[in-house]
């Protein structure tokens, strides 16, 4: 009904395709555009190989329009690098443009893009808008320059033992009616030690209140070795004296089942989920993220902090 009345305020929606058994690939092409628009980015790409006016529909500025956030002007006008003086050919290019290149708002603390596939919205919070406990101490971390990260500088972890990083975000600025996930995103150096086989805690909620927390795990390699246990065997009478190592499949316990375990990311960084969140319509709270390992004698170096990542969590 919500198609058929905004073809209809269009003058276009008389004719085929309305009422029972109408072809739809004889529609005009501008209420076919409200249809897509109706869906998803993704879903659109795909619906544009269907017929060539759904081709032609799919590219329309009238669909695209419809992906971008509401406030774009204003999170464009906000950004730095230019953005706002780049002319853009149609709001797909824009739209693409936003998807795969993040930009950078609120003087560089923060990077913006869309997801491709759904259009909403993702921020990534530098590690300089983090609040990381002794960092501005040079005898336990430095802030260093990196080719790799999308940001001036990150944060180089030298030697602590509490370890604690958090940031903030308001649910203001993220798309309504999204459930969205926090990711540390971070690289470890080859003289890392401290965090292997040892837990962190992720935790993501409202500032103020009571937060969900989530055990994660930021050594890559050790979900591989919560799936395998070491087993010593004898390799017969000629060497009696001699073990080797056997691995055998060892099922994870619960809290290691339900434990976040580092992930690579297309551009060479590692994350890791720390929690998630449903951001409801005209929600408009401070949201806070952490990640804190604070056993007691237990000293760690060598994480290299990017940020934090809030994105829309993936089904």
């Amino acid at each position: 009904m919500a198609v058929e009345n905004r073809c209809s305020s269009d003058g276009s929606g008389s004719g085929s395709g309305a009422g029972g058994g109408g072809d739809i690939y004889n529609l005009p092409e501008g209420c076919i555009a409200s249809i897509l628009s109706l869906t998803s980015p993704s879903e659109a790409c795909r619906l544009s190989v269907v017929a060539t006016i759904f081709r032609s529909a799919a590219e329309s500025d009238a669909v695209w329009d419809r992906f971008l956030p509401p406030d774009y002007r204003d999170i464009i006008s906000r950004s730095s690098g230019g953005l706002d003086s780049i002319v853009f050919g149609s709001k797909k290019e824009l739209f693409l443009h936003l998807c795969d290149h993040p930009s950078f708002i609120d003087g560089g603390t923060k990077s913006f893009s869309l997801d491709k596939h759904s259009g909403k919205k993702c921020y990534m919070l530098a590690a300089r808008s983090l609040e990381i406990v002794w960092a501005d101490t040079p005898r336990y971390w430095r802030w260093i320059p990196l080719p790799e990260s999308r940001f001036p500088e990150v944060a180089e972890l030298l030697d602590v033992c509490w370890f604690d990083i958090s940031g903030k975000i308001n649910t203001s600025m993220l798309s309504p009616d999204t459930n969205y996930a926090a990711y540390f995103v971070f690289t470890m150096k080859s003289s890392t030690y401290g965090f292997d086989n040892r837990s962190a805690e992720g935790a993501v909620g409202i500032s103020g209140h009571e937060k969900k927390t989530q055990t994660v795990f930021l050594d890559p390699d050790v979900a591989r070795r919560h799936m395998y246990q070491i087993v010593p065997r004898r390799l017969g009478i000629l060497n009696r004296m001699a073990d080797i190592m056997r691995r055998e499949p060892n099922p994870p316990s619960e809290s290691e089942a339900q434990a976040r375990y580092p992930q690579q990311r297309s551009d060479g960084w590692i994350e890791v989920e720390l929690g998630e969140f449903f951001v409801k319509r005209g929600q408009d709270v401070e949201l806070e993220i952490s990640l804190t390992e604070v056993k007691e004698g237990n000293w760690k170096s060598g994480i290299v902090v990017e940020g934090i990542e809030i994105r829309p969590k993936e089904s």
